[in-house]
């Protein structure tokens, strides 16, 4: 099926195939067509599948319709917003839309902003206006406060990551935004899992839906990731990675562990040893983040070392080999780091390395996600370490896979309404 049957002009069409795209993807093919039908869209699918594009080239589409009536040299107005949780997607959203519409008739004026950075230069960015805006939502509320943006005249929200949006607390800038929005505009919500909350702010927002479900297997860019478990030492993980790296093949490796400590730690270790490697986290400026993921790309570094950071919204082409130095908290986690290769029917590795003391939450891990991975064992690491033995009573025997022990915040609003109700509770 061509980009061309989607409903998209010639123009998008071409640009979608320049970028890439030989033939639409299923998350493509499926909400492409409703979207430019004005319709709502409530889409779920795998990291890695496409779905940035599958909103960009219906709001160029629109952009290119608009574009039409505007008076050469008026003011512009946001047509399109698209909220991120994170800056790095925001700026991935920004990149894959200024490539679809570069060569359009009329380019649009797209504007990216997020925090952690000053705020005056993206306010001159803004004077005059902008067509597509890509906003993280704190800074999008800064901006609207300095009067730098109006969203009076929203057609088109994306909701883009919705689930890491609410995971992140923004829940209440979301609400702020949206009462600054039209009552009526077309909105598009996506978002890799629907935990309560995620339903209940679909089920709010959108006007009959349509739903657009892509299982994980109906993606075919999921076969092309091999999966590997090896058990190794917790000590002797990162001579391990050393020798792996010896690899030919590994030419760029994204090492995800569980600290941004850990992250500079390892990086350190492997650079003292000849390994091209920089750690990249939260703690780094944003100047520093995206400078580290530019030369990644231009594959002047072989090994980044990261948190949970880069496991979601990070698109590098062409990536070899994702490592699991320390495991996922969560199997949802699991899934968006090993997406970061094997993207777009490319092919790539997943590695895992599975300590004795990790043994059960891996197993864990395989049971969420219906793997069954025979553990490997390298040749001069042979584990030799004990596996702790469970202490009876502590926890709840899940392996420390988020998602089942209460949080925080769960205990807290256990506490309150036990206190409302009159009982006695330790929070």
């Amino acid at each position: 099926m061509p980009f061309s049957s989607l409903g998209l002009s010639p123009a998008l069409a071409r640009a979608a195939s320049e970028l890439g795209f030989d033939q639409p993807t299923p998350i493509q093919s499926q909400a492409i067509p409703a979207i430019v039908q004005g319709r709502d869209v409530w889409a779920s699918a795998r990291t890695g599948s496409g779905k940035t594009a599958a909103f960009a080239l219906p709001a160029l589409l629109q952009h290119q319709t608009l574009a039409l009536s505007q008076r050469p040299g008026g003011a512009r107005s946001v047509h399109t917003l698209v909220v991120v949780p994170t800056r790095e997607l925001a700026a991935q959203v920004g990149e894959v839309l200024r490539s679809l519409g570069k060569d359009l008739s009329q380019p649009p004026k797209i504007a990216v902003v997020f925090g952690g950075v000053s705020i005056n230069p993206q306010m001159m960015a803004l004077r005059g206006g902008a067509d597509i805006v890509v906003a993280t939502p704190g800074r999008l509320l800064d901006l609207v406060d300095q009067r730098a943006l109006r969203l009076s005249q929203v057609q088109l929200l994306v909701l883009d990551e919705a689930d890491r949006l609410l995971d992140l607390g923004f829940a209440d800038e979301l609400q702020r935004t949206l009462a600054l929005l039209p009552a009526q505009r077309q909105t598009l919500f996506f978002s890799a899992t629907f935990p309560q909350e995620v339903e209940a702010l679909a089920q709010s927002l959108l006007r009959d839906p349509v739903r657009v479900d892509i299982p994980t297997d109906a993606d075919e860019s999921q076969a092309t990731i091999l999966q590997r478990a090896i058990s190794v030492d917790t000590s002797r993980r990162t001579q391990l990675l050393r020798t792996l790296l010896k690899d030919p093949a590994w030419t760029r490796v994204l090492v995800f562990v569980a600290t941004k400590h850990a992250a500079n730690i390892v990086a350190e270790k492997l650079y003292k040893n000849g390994v091209f490697a920089t750690p990249f986290h939260g703690e780094l400026s944003q100047g520093a983040r995206q400078q580290v993921l530019e030369e990644f790309k231009a594959e002047r570094w072989q090994v980044v070392v990261t948190t949970d950071l880069a496991a979601r919204g990070i698109d590098i082409a062409q990536l070899p080999v994702v490592v699991n130095y320390d495991l996922p908290r969560s199997a949802v986690d699991y899934v968006h780091r090993i997406g970061r290769t094997g993207r777009a029917g490319e092919s790539g590795l997943a590695v895992s390395f599975v300590t004795p003391a990790s043994e059960a939450h891996w197993h864990l891990i395989e049971k969420r996600q219906h793997l069954a991975l025979p553990r490997e064992i390298v040749p001069g690491f042979e584990p030799e370490e004990v596996a702790p033995t469970p202490v009876p009573g502590a926890a709840d025997g899940n392996g420390g896979v988020k998602g089942k022990r209460p949080s925080k915040k769960d205990k807290l609003r256990a506490a309150a309404q036990a206190a409302a109700e009159g009982g006695d509770a330790e929070a």
